[in-house]
């Protein structure tokens, strides 16, 4: 069984920010066409433009999904929220088939 873990920035952007926000991460070369993929936020993270603090809060906030699997290559984290968020945040993931 493959598996893989991995962190991310996803960026929401300037102010007035953004409702939505995406990353692709690339090099998973051992991820297959049917596997599943996680994105979450680690509350000890830090970004550019977020404390520990705004990581621990942050799934309130944010929803995070994967999708847009692409076999030896990686997936697609999708970030949504109902407020306009901004900047950068780091994501973590795992995937596994």
């Amino acid at each position: 069984m493959a598996g893989g873990t991995g962190t991310a920035t996803i960026d929401f952007g300037a102010h007035p920010g953004s409702n939505e926000a995406s990353v692709t991460v690339t090099g998973e070369t051992e991820i297959g066409a049917a596997s599943k993929a996680e994105a979450f936020f680690m509350g000890s993270d830090t970004s550019a433009d977020h404390t520990a603090s705004d990581h621990r809060y942050a799934p309130c906030f944010i929803e995070l999904t994967c999708g847009a699997v692409v076999a030896g290559t990686g997936f697609t984290i999708y970030g949504r929220s109902l407020e306009k968020m901004t900047g950068e945040w780091s994501v973590r993931y795992v995937w596994a088939d």
